[in-house]
């Protein structure tokens, strides 16, 4: 019997989607450094599968880790947290 193994999940924000299924997530981590006792942020991207392209630059998300697609992807989209807030302001002539 295989064993079920719980794959990690993260949250972050698109910050590019230009490629085709393709989307470029950034991820905050904060920590407490071991010696300087002080919080530190880092940031790190990830390349993240979008099958629907149905993600913007801004967006909030939450991604999840999965088998190997591409060269440098091997994160999925789970769904969006939130979606970027921008006015569409349509010129009626």
């Amino acid at each position: 019997m295989v064993d079920q193994v719980s794959k990690k999940t993260m949250t972050g924000v698109v910050v590019s989607n230009k490629m085709n299924k393709t989307i470029v997530v950034k991820v905050e981590r904060r920590f407490a450094h071991p010696v300087f006792k002080k919080v530190v942020k880092t940031t790190k991207k990830y390349k993240v599968h979008d099958e629907k392209n149905e993600c913007v630059e801004g967006d909030f998300i939450r991604i999840q880790e999965t088998r190997p697609l591409s060269k440098e992807k091997r994160w999925r989209l789970m769904d969006i947290v939130s979606k970027e807030k921008t006015l569409i302001s349509e010129k009626v002539e």
